[in-house]
């Protein structure tokens, strides 16, 4: 019965192909602006680290005090001073820590003929890779004893391992870092979570993948200056020395706390940390601190562009005005059909031989809606980079799933949008339609 009522559909379909192919439009450009702005907010609000995320967390420290909070709506600011960072993990109240910052260091290949580059770099603890699940292709991180040490090692992404060594096996071998040499510890494999979750202060929470790890020591040793944002609330002084002892904030803090008691301690250890900075006269108010996950990390920081939100809910609208041209042109296309719909009810049909021939022609509309959205959407795709950052853009994918979501909704929505017209439909009465034709 299925295909009788499919070749019915069908039939009725093409008597009239001027209305059929207004309603497939329709449904089309309804669901491609939907899907495309949905493929938006998926890439720009997707867990980086859906495995951790409920056991990283960032703390804040309010070393500026509560006028400067007040500004901020009351939190702290969004990144630590070098006193507090290096405080923190000398303390090692988690069970994987790591202090970190941006740094921007020229990297000098050993071919003569080739130019430096800047790979985008950060200063980090060797707790950074087995916190952040970082995989690697060959070697591993450096060791807690490198940092100890200060040791001159570095870890180097797949790219930058591709440039520089043809992609071998480069553990071991040395790069030249403004001058200095650095012993390869490792190579990472593919790694470049979005958003960059560990930073969104300073990349807006998309970037390129990060391409050179060297320690946090090594870089505070060689003066190396962050390459983010540096926020001083006072005079920073003439030197490196000055800059450290300052208030500035400047460093990100991530510590790893697998369980909610461990989350809970850490809290109380950042507000007995704080109040002994009061007591100590470094702080002239009440303590002031926040422990955030890395799911509300990025909400605070407001990680998702307001843009990708607004035209979200901008083509749901589109889709809904979409929906009721369907409704209309459905009704009128029924309601033309009521002779035909007595004459099959005279004959013997039911009101449920009526839903299902009727439900299955909207299915075809919404299929052939979802095929031409389809295109539509693989279009919308490559216009992202008009409207939005190419660091966004570029993480917008057509890929099976969204496919699949294209050609779903198409059909639903166009099975929704055929139910009152269907009801309509149904309820014709086969005597007056027989009278009156």
């Amino acid at each position: 019965m299925f295909a009788y009522y499919a070749r019915l559909g069908l039939r009725s379909l093409r008597r009239n192909p001027a209305l059929t192919l207004l309603m497939i439009i329709a449904m089309g450009f309804g669901v491609s602006a939907s899907i495309t702005s949905y493929a938006v907010f998926r890439a720009t609000s997707n867990n980086p680290i859906p495995q951790k995320s409920a056991q990283l967390f960032a703390p804040q420290i309010d070393n500026w005090g509560p006028a400067r909070a007040a500004e901020n709506g009351g939190d702290p600011p969004d990144a630590l001073s070098y006193a507090d960072a290096t405080a923190l993990m000398l303390a090692h109240k988690a069970p994987r820590q790591t202090a970190l910052f941006p740094i921007a260091p020229s990297l000098v290949p050993s071919d003569p003929n080739r130019l430096p580059f800047r790979p985008l770099s950060y200063a980090a603890y060797a707790d950074t890779f087995a916190m952040f699940d970082i995989p690697f292709e060959y070697g591993g991180g450096w060791t807690a004893a490198d940092d100890q040490a200060h040791a001159a090692v570095a870890v180097i992404g797949r790219d930058t391992n591709q440039r520089l060594f043809g992609g071998a096996n480069s553990v071991g071998r040395t790069i030249n870092l403004d001058g200095r040499d650095y012993r390869i510890t490792g190579v990472m494999d593919t790694w470049n979570p979005q958003p960059l979750f560990f930073d969104p202060v300073n990349t807006s929470g998309f970037s390129d993948a990060v391409q050179l790890f060297v320690p946090f020591t090594r870089a505070i040793d060689l003066q190396m200056p962050t390459a983010g944002d540096t926020a001083c609330n006072q005079d920073t002084g003439s030197g490196w020395e000055d800059f450290l002892r300052s208030e500035c904030v400047w460093i990100a803090f991530w510590a790893e706390l697998p369980s909610a008691s461990e989350a809970d301690a850490y809290r109380q250890f950042l507000q007995g940390y704080a109040a002994e900075q009061q007591r100590a006269g470094r702080f002239h108010w009440a303590p002031n601190v926040r422990l955030s996950d890395v799911t509300r990390w990025l909400a605070d920081r407001h990680v998702v562009p307001p843009e990708s939100r607004m035209s979200m809910l901008v083509s749901l609208g589109f889709l809904l005005i979409c929906l009721v041209n369907t409704i209309g042109l459905l009704l009128a296309k029924s309601l033309r059909r009521s002779g035909e719909i007595g004459l099959r009810r005279a004959l013997g049909a039911s009101r449920n031989d009526i839903y299902k021939q009727f439900l299955i022609e909207a299915g075809t509309i919404g299929a052939a809606g979802g095929l031409l959205g389809l295109l539509l959407t693989g279009a919308g795709m490559l216009g992202v980079g008009l409207v939005f950052d190419p660091n966004i853009a570029r993480l917008v994918r057509l890929d099976a799933v969204l496919i699949a979501l294209t050609l779903l909704v198409a059909i639903v929505a166009t099975l929704l949008a055929a139910f009152y017209p269907t009801w309509r439909a149904a309820q014709v009465q086969p005597a007056w339609q027989l009278k009156s034709n």
